[in-house]
């Protein structure tokens, strides 16, 4: 006979963010997704191996931690005193890799606190380096190299939940050319212009730029780059002359190596 604590970890087995339920403030259930990242097999294991569940988080100032719960509180009734988007905690895998976590709790039932964890870490960074404006290049307006390398798995997993593929186009300024910010602000605005709102146009270097987009396929990827050379034919940017390059997105494939592939060209 299947009881509702069976019934409830058959649910929560179902999810992939870190599920961990505590009845008065003891833990009485914990998910796949959590087993498999602290790498226990079971609850008892888990009992067995880790003692109080605060001490998980990392003592880093930019995230909740034991430090931060408030005298005569416990971790719970603290964390959600916060604004929703600082309830973030930092979480060691049993790889000792950290990743960063939204919090929720769900305290609807009688002395049952259901607590998800789910992992940000990649928009995190974005968000971190947003608010500091690191994701600027401040000289050319683009998008700066470190930004970009930072978001490569957010933007692979952006082309895969929209089942589309990366492409990828290398400007290539001639090092022959007198480069100054004041032009590359212009070269910048004059390819601004007519990429679409959601493609990425990064200062690789002072002489390269690269220009990330999603498509639907290979075709799609020449039909860019041959808008991209007509826009060039009929538009000359002064002080400038430079070739380009696009590469595709093969089956699997990590944008670093794509990265690494159209520079290679």
């Amino acid at each position: 006979m299947t009881t509702t604590l069976d019934l409830a970890k058959q649910i929560a087995n179902m999810q992939t963010d870190l599920l961990v339920v505590f009845e008065n403030n003891e833990i009485i259930l914990t998910n796949s997704a959590l087993n498999k990242f602290f790498g226990v097999s079971s609850i008892e294991e888990y009992k067995s191996s880790f003692g109080e569940f605060v001490n998980h988080f990392v003592p880093h100032p930019s995230y909740f931690n034991a430090e931060k719960v408030n005298e005569g509180e416990t971790w719970f009734e603290s964390i959600q005193a916060l604004n929703e988007i600082d309830r973030v905690v930092s979480i060691l895998d049993q790889t000792f890799k950290g990743h960063a976590f939204s919090v929720r709790i769900d305290s609807s039932l009688d002395n049952q606190k259901i607590v998800t964890f789910t992992d940000i870490t990649q928009s995190l960074i974005q968000r971190i380096m947003i608010e500091n404006n690191a994701n600027i290049d401040k000289h050319s307006g683009a998008y700066t190299k470190q930004y970009f390398l930072q978001i490569t798995s957010s933007f692979e997993e952006a082309a895969s939940f929209n089942k589309k593929i990366i492409g990828l186009t290398l400007i290539d300024i001639e090092e022959s050319d007198e480069i100054n910010h004041e032009n590359t602000q212009e070269l910048v605005r004059y390819f601004k212009g007519f990429i679409r709102q959601d493609d990425m146009l990064v200062k690789y270097s002072d002489t390269k730029f690269l220009l990330a987009f999603l498509v639907d396929d290979a075709q799609k990827v020449q039909q860019v780059t041959s808008k991209l050379n007509i826009m060039l034919q009929k538009h000359k940017v002064d002080g400038f002359s430079f070739k380009l390059s696009t590469k595709y997105q093969e089956k699997n494939e990590k944008l670093n190596a794509l990265i690494s592939k159209v520079l290679e060209n």
